[in-house]
C-alpha cells in the first residue's frame, strides 16, 4: 500500500451556493452554504452561528456519536448528520470545500443527497492547480463490529468502488445489495436514495423527541409490525397528516420508492459520506456488509491512522547496488552547487511529478567539526537544504539548459524533524510536486528518510532564475 500523486487535478466549487431547510433531529431551520476552498484544504464545516465561526474538519478522529447519523465534535462545537452532505461532495469528485451552517445540523431536505448535488452543480465545479493524492490498496483491510456482525473491508481495485449489502431480518425489507462501480455514476444511481427507518424506530424516536424535523417526505418508513389505531393517530399527529396508511409494499404512504433497492443504495450513500472522513482518496473497492455509521466511522478511523503511518514511513524503495539515474558528475552538470555545499550524491528516480535522491553522510563532512564534535549530528537546516537541492533537480529538469539557471528558496512551511541524522547514515530524499511547475516556480512536498524512518519533512517553494 502507498500514497501516490496522481495526474488528476484537485477540484472545488466555482462559487457560493445556499440551501435552506430543517434539521431532521433538531427540527431547527438552517441555511447551508457551499463555498470554494483552496487546494489541499479538504472538506470542512464552519458554524457561522457561533462566535469566531469555528471550523470542524471532515475528519474521522472528530466523530463522537453515530446513533442517528454521524456527529462530529471539535473543541465542544458539533456538526450532526454530516454524511449526506459529504456524500454529495465526494460523489461529484470534489476535494476541497467549506460547508457553512447557521445551526448544528444540515437541512435534511428529502433525506437523500439529491438537493446538495443539484446545488453544487448549479454553483459549478473547477479544477485547482494541484494534483490529487490517492492511497492505493494492495492488501485487504477490514473492520468488524462483533456486536452487530457488521463488516466493512477494502480490497485492491483500479478505482474507488463501493458495494453494500443490507439484511435487517424482516419480511418487509429483505436482503438488498447496491454497487457503485465509478464515482461518476453517483448522481444518476445513488444521490436520490432517501434515508429510511422502521416503524418501531420511529416510535422510539418520537417518544424521545429526536425526530422533530421529520415528515413523510424525507424518510421512507418500513412498517415491520401491526399498526394499532393509537399508533396511527400518533403518527398522523407527528407528521401533520390528515390520514396515514400502509402501502402494499410495506411502507407508509406519501412516498414512492425511487429504486426497488433504495434502502441498500442509501446505505451506500452513507458509506460514501462517512468514508469521506478518511481525508484521503482511496483507490480500492469497499465491500460493506450490514453497514452503519458506527462501523463506517471506525473503519474510517482505522484507514486514517494507516495512511498517517504510511505517509511517515513511505520510504522510497531504492536498490543502492544498481547504477543511479544520475551520479555526482551528472548532478554537478545540472546543479550550480559545489563542495562543501553540494549535499546530494545520486539521483535514482526522476519523473514530471517527483524525484528521489540520496546522500551518504560521512564523518568527513565539514559541518561535523563544529556540530557537535563530541556527538556529531547533521544540522536540520542542511537536511532541508539537501531536500531542496533534490527538488532543484526536479525543476531544472524542465529547462533545456539547466547549467544556465540558479535555484532560490521562496518559502518553507510545516518543517518537522523526527529523527537525528549521524555519520554513517544514508539519507534518502523524495520531493513531489504539490502544484504544477509554472514560470519556474516549484511548490513541492519533501521527505527525508534515514534507517527506514522519516527523519524530516517540509513543504518547499523554490524558483529558478536565469544567470545573467
Amino acid at each position: 500500500m502507498g500514497i501516490v500523486n496522481t495526474e488528476i487535478k484537485q477540484k472545488t466549487i466555482k462559487g457560493d451556493i445556499s440551501l435552506t431547510g430543517v434539521g431532521l433531529h433538531t427540527g431547527k431551520d438552517v441555511t447551508l452554504t457551499f463555498k470554494p476552498a483552496s487546494a489541499n484544504s479538504g472538506l470542512a464545516f464552519r458554524r457561522i452561528d457561533l462566535e469566531g465561526a469555528p471550523i470542524i474538519e471532515a475528519d474521522a478522529n472528530y466523530v463522537t456519536n453515530t446513533q442517528r447519523g454521524t456527529c462530529l465534535e471539535k473543541n465542544g462545537v458539533t456538526i450532526q448528520t454530516s454524511e449526506h452532505v459529504l456524500a454529495a461532495l465526494v460523489g461529484l469528485d470534489i476535494d476541497n470545500a467549506i460547508i457553512e451552517l447557521d445551526a448544528s445540523e444540515p437541512p435534511i431536505m428529502d433525506g437523500s443527497s439529491k438537493f446538495f448535488v443539484d446545488a453544487i452543480e448549479k454553483a459549478g465545479i473547477i479544477e485547482l492547480d494541484a494534483f490529487r493524492e490517492e492511497f492505493v490498496i494492495t492488501n485487504i483491510v477490514s473492520y468488524t463490529d462483533e456486536e452487530t456482525g457488521s463488516e466493512i473491508l477494502v480490497m485492491p481495485s483500479k478505482e474507488y468502488q463501493i458495494t453494500t449489502m443490507v439484511d435487517f431480518g424482516t419480511k418487509v425489507l429483505g436482503t438488498q445489495n447496491a454497487t457503485l462501480n465509478r464515482i461518476s455514476n453517483f448522481k444518476k444511481d445513488i444521490a436520490n436514495s432517501r434515508t429510511f427507518s422502521f416503524l418501531h424506530e420511529i416510535e422510539t424516536l418520537l417518544e424521545h423527541g429526536l425526530i422533530k424535523g421529520g415528515d413523510l417526505n424525507n424518510a421512507i418508513v418500513y412498517v415491520d409490525k401491526a399498526l394499532s389505531p393509537e399508533t396511527m393517530e400518533k403518527l398522523r399527529t407527528a407528521f401533520k397528516k390528515d390520514s396515514i396508511a400502509v402501502k402494499p409494499n410495506g411502507i407508509l404512504d406519501n412516498l414512492t420508492l425511487h429504486h426497488p433497492n433504495e434502502a441498500a443504495r442509501h446505505k451506500l450513500l452513507d458509506v460514501l459520506g462517512d468514508l469521506a472522513l478518511i481525508g484521503t482518496r482511496i483507490r480500492g473497492k469497499i465491500i460493506a456488509n450490514k453497514p452503519g455509521h458506527f462501523v463506517n466511522t471506525q473503519f474510517a478511523k482505522k484507514m486514517s491512522k494507516m495512511i498517517k503511518n504510511e505517509r511517515r514511513n513511505n520510504v522510497p524503495t531504492i536498490d543502492l547496488n544498481q547504477p543511479p539515474l544520475m551520479d555526482i558528475v551528472q548532478i554537478m552538470a545540472m546543479l550550480p552547487h559545489r563542495q562543501p555545499f553540494l549535499l546530494i550524491d545520486k539521483v535514482y528516480e526522476l519523473t514530471d511529478n517527483y524525484v528521489t535522491a540520496m546522500k551518504n553522510v560521512t564523518m568527513n563532512e565539514q559541518f561535523f567539526a563544529g556540530h557537535f564534535p563530541g556527538a556529531p549530528v547533521m544540522p536540520g537546516v542542511l537536511i532541508v537544504e539537501a531536500m531542496a537541492q533534490t527538488g532543484g533537480i526536479l525543476v531544472l529538469n524542465t529547462v533545456p539548459d539547466p547549467e544556465n539557471y540558479l535555484t532560490f528558496f521562496m518559502k518553507m512551511d510545516n518543517v518537522k524533524f523526527k529523527q537525528k541524522v549521524v555519520p554513517g547514515d544514508t539519507l534518502i530524499f523524495k520531493c513531489s510536486l504539490i502544484t504544477p511547475i509554472r514560470r519556474g516556480i516549484c511548490h513541492m512536498q519533501g521527505y527525508a528518510y534515514s534507517n527506514g524512518k522519516l527523519c524530516a519533512e517540509a513543504e518547499l517553494m523554490a524558483q529558478i532564475s536565469k544567470v545573467k
